[in-house]
């Protein structure tokens, strides 16, 4: 599965347990799920679906008179057994059947549930054109991970049973179904067609799917197994551009893996108002239709090739190898992540894929500091939903590549292919994992796994240098700043640190134990080296923090082979600040071979307070990637003056080819313009552009338009910008712009009237009761970026009713951001403000300085 991420400020480490968390573990085995058979009719005008559900099960103990299945919200018509009636009880989530026979070792048992799913809440989906969206299509979709198939089908609903499983389904013309498996029958009945899908290797529930729609179907083929995009008419030509490559990735995923790609087929249904962005059903994957793209979208936006990537790669680890229970999730999600990085490696090369490594870190390092800390694995939890977080996605990839850097490609490579063929159509927990890298490569890697899968945190190094030119040594001191002295919160890896010289591209490389909580090393050398390079290759999950000399840092920005130590050194060099810095970051922005490495100068440069990083950025904005114009952009909204705002203008007025060029545009007019609250005029004239942009520029996933909306929200005390977003939040609005007028409605709030506050929380109040996921989750954000303690009430009543567990969770952790926010009081905003007047004073004087010395030099 691929999820939506959303971003939550800093607050240090949180418990990730929240009141109310439990141990789950699987529940007893009655026997052997060994077939599903749904038997199903669809109304969709009425949202229901029904039918019966037909399960053989075979028993492995005697003597069982009851039989509990989960069924949420179902009606259950009758319960059959061996086609005799059965008693049962049925509370609205558990259907206890009573045996009239009781279970015999060996007597396979059909039991036959006749039941009606009406307006699901979860599990099923019924999408329909209203009077608000007359466009939309109808169709009809199912999500099943976590727990959500019972919502539509009784089941023993938890990954450890695995089945084979088959759909049929009556659904009106010109609708087609799609399922699991391969078609075995399709009937034509009148004014319906009845689909029949069989799928013969066994799953588990939560993979079992149904998509309907008025679909076009695409054809591609991989060693003559069917490979089939499935999206709107009017899509084709976007779909063959986004999902294009799926035959290649299989063949790449087949030979890593070393197991041919299992399943008899191979589908990608696009769908609409998905709430992931994407769902490995068992060889029919369904993805949000806002994945496609069009010929501009493509220029910069890798997402989609690295969903596509991401959900093909659960065909292995997810659905030919099944975690037994949601707390090992991190063995499918770590892997489908880490495979996002093989891919990028393969088609774009490795500098590419150390970037993609280093974006996914640091989306995991943000979740640990602001969100919670907790080991990879706990079965301790409220609903299992709520593991589905940066700690399995981006931090299980970061751990499947130091277990790569660990053994070695020529022994990596054969562990991940021994653990996939063992395990091939069975469940595993974290241990099968080591099992097969020791029997496939001797190694126990026990080490790593205590250190960051069974336990929370990363290293934190800070590090020092320093030449002794009389014995030729280099000192190197490492300080593990996450720990205490002797705490058990030290890690103890052994890492290269290497030296290198400008002539010569080679580093000369060492390998230490790092232990303890401060180490020095000693290296002898024969001259003095001009960088250093900590962690050669970058394999490690940590953060550095560089005390390096300026001029080493500078030379190590400059010519350090490995683009991650460059951005360190980056980094490094913001911190010191100063002209020469700047020189360094600018040289680096208009010189480095490496785009990556461009944006993060472009972002470092806007960390140092002088003028003349301004000259530094502006080069930027004709740089060839639309990646690296991006960042300048972005960054110049930090540089809010007359310059900065005419050098972004340009881009909202006239363009760019990259849609998200000029949405960043129109975001960083915003920020410049509203920090200049004494021009009245300018402010009136950069509302008027951007509501321009909003009448005219509606387009692809409405990215533009968003980026307007952003802009406008910066203006806080601005009742114009206010009324304008306010208009975009109602109902009928394209739905990826709507949900941007949402989230930016919590932002522009903090600096309005009393009386505006209040028709922003009756908005988003009236919002707060549709029960579509992402609508929800953009009022949540609204709310949380909120200054009155109004917003806690509106949402403790979303937490009380919405029946998704990530909407509660995310309700519980904006409450907490609220109760903080109304401690920042008005007196504390205006020394901020007053604050910030100083540091522009205090920035130019120092910009003359700078100037001043370096002429005087």
């Amino acid at each position: 599965m691929s999820q939506f991420h959303f971003d939550i400020e800093k607050t240090g480490h949180k418990r990730f347990e929240l009141p109310g968390a439990k141990p789950h573990y699987n529940p007893d085995r009655p026997g052997q799920v060994e077939h599903i058979f749904l038997d199903l009719s669809l109304d969709i005008p009425n949202q229901r679906c029904y039918g019966t559900c037909s399960i053989r099960l075979l028993p492995i103990r005697n003597g069982i008179d009851r039989l509990t299945l989960d069924a949420v919200n179902l009606q259950i018509k009758s319960v059959q057994v061996d086609e005799v009636e059965q008693n049962f009880e049925y509370d609205g989530e558990k259907l206890c059947i009573h045996l009239s026979q009781p279970t015999k070792i060996g007597l396979r048992l059909i039991i036959a549930i006749n039941y009606c799913a009406e307006k699901p809440q979860r599990g099923i989906y019924f999408i329909q054109p209203d009077k608000h969206y007359p466009d939309k299509p109808t169709q009809v979709w199912t999500q099943g991970e976590d727990e959500d198939s019972r919502y539509w089908f009784p089941c023993f609903d938890y990954p450890g049973q695995l089945s084979t499983s088959e759909i049929r389904v009556c659904v009106p013309k010109p609708l087609v179904a799609i399922s699991n498996g391969e078609i075995i029958d399709m009937v034509e009945e009148g004014k319906h067609n009845s689909y029949h899908w069989s799928q013969q290797q066994v799953h588990p529930t939560y993979l079992m799917t149904l998509a309907v729609g008025d679909f076009a179907e695409i054809r591609d083929e991989w060693h003559n197994k069917p490979v089939t995009y499935y999206v709107e008419k009017r899509r084709i030509a976007d779909a063959r551009r986004s999902m294009g490559k799926t035959p290649q990735m299989i063949e790449f995923l087949s030979e890593k893996y070393g197991y041919p790609y299992p399943f008899p087929k191979y589908a990608q249904v696009c769908v609409d108002d998905f709430i992931f962005g994407g769902m490995e059903n068992t060889s029919t994957t369904l993805l949000t239709d806002r994945c496609l793209l069009d010929e501009r979208a493509i220029l910069d936006n890798r997402n989609t090739e690295t969903l596509v990537v991401h959900e093909l790669a659960h065909q292995w680890f997810g659905d030919l190898v099944v975690i037994k229970h949601w707390s090992h999730a991190w063995i499918k999600e770590g892997m489908a992540s880490y495979s996002e990085v093989m891919w990028t490696e393969q088609e774009y090369g490795p500098q590419e894929a150390a970037y993609y490594r280093l974006s996914e870190a640091r989306s995991y390092f943000n979740e640990d500091s602001s969100r919670y800390r907790r080991p990879m694995v706990t079965h301790v939890y409220r609903e299992a939903i709520e593991l589905y977080d940066r700690h399995i996605y981006e931090k299980g990839s970061c751990v499947y590549h130091m277990i790569r850097a660990e053994l070695g490609d020529e022994l990596f490579w054969p562990a991940i292919q021994t653990f996939v063929q063992d395990n091939a159509h069975r469940t595993v927990e974290t241990i099968d994992l080591l099992r097969a890298i020791e029997k496939a490569t001797g190694r126990n890697l026990a080490f790593l796994f205590d250190q960051y899968v069974f336990r929370g945190g990363h290293p934190d190094f800070k590090l020092a240098y320093s030449w002794d030119s009389d014995a030729n040594l280099a000192k190197v001191t490492v300080t593990q700043t996450q720990a205490k002295a002797e705490s058990k919160d030290l890690f103890n890896l052994k890492i290269p640190i290497g030296f290198g010289y400008k002539e010569n591209p080679q580093l000369t490389t060492f390998t230490v134990r790092v232990h303890d909580k401060e180490q020095s090393f000693y290296f002898p050398l024969t001259e003095k080296p001009d960088f250093i390079s900590f962690d050669v290759g970058n394999n490690y999950l940590k953060t550095v923090t560089l005390e390096y000399p300026i001029s080493e840092l500078k030379a190590q920005l400059e010519f350090d082979p490995h683009p991650i130590s460059r951005i360190y050194a980056a980094e490094a060099l913001a911190k010191k600040g100063g002209l020469e810095a700047t020189q360094a970051l600018s040289s680096a922005l208009k010189n480095d071979t490496f785009w990556g490495v461009r944006v993060e100068a472009a972002k470092q440069l806007a960390e140092i307070k002088l003028d003349q990083a301004f000259d530094g950025l502006l080069v930027g904005l004709n740089d060839p990637s639309p990646f690296v114009r991006r960042a300048v952009i972005s960054a110049l909204s930090q540089i809010k003056t007359h310059n900065s705002y005419k050098a972004v203008k340009g881009f909202v007025q006239d363009g760019d080819e990259s849609y998200y060029v000029e949405a960043a545009a129109c975001r960083t007019v915003g920020a410049i313009a509203a920090a200049h609250l004494e021009d009245k005029p300018h402010e009136d004239k950069v509302i008027k552009l951007l509501k321009s942009v909003l009448e005219e520029r509606a387009g692809w996933n409405e990215v533009v338009r968003s980026g307007a909306i952003a802009g406008l929200a910066e203006f806080k005390a601005s009742e114009a910008a206010l009324n304008l977003i306010l208009e975009y939040t109602k109902i009928g609005v394209p739905q990826p712009l709507r949900l941007s007028a949402i989230r930016a409605v919590g932002k522009i709030s903090t600096g309005q009237t009393p009386a505006n506050i209040e028709r922003i929380l009756d908005r988003l109040s009236e919002i707060a009761r549709e029960t579509f996921f992402l609508t929800q989750v953009a009022v949540l954000t609204a709310l949380g970026q909120m200054e009155t303690p109004k917003a806690i009430a509106i949402l403790q009543s979303l937490a009380n009713q919405t029946a998704d567990g990530r909407v509660r969770r995310y309700a519980e952790e904006e409450i907490a951001k609220v109760q903080k926010n109304i401690g920042t009081d008005k007196t504390l905003k205006q020394l901020r403000e007053e604050l910030d007047q100083i540091k522009q004073q205090n920035q130019e004087l120092k910009s003359r300085l700078e100037n001043l010395e370096a002429k005087s030099k």
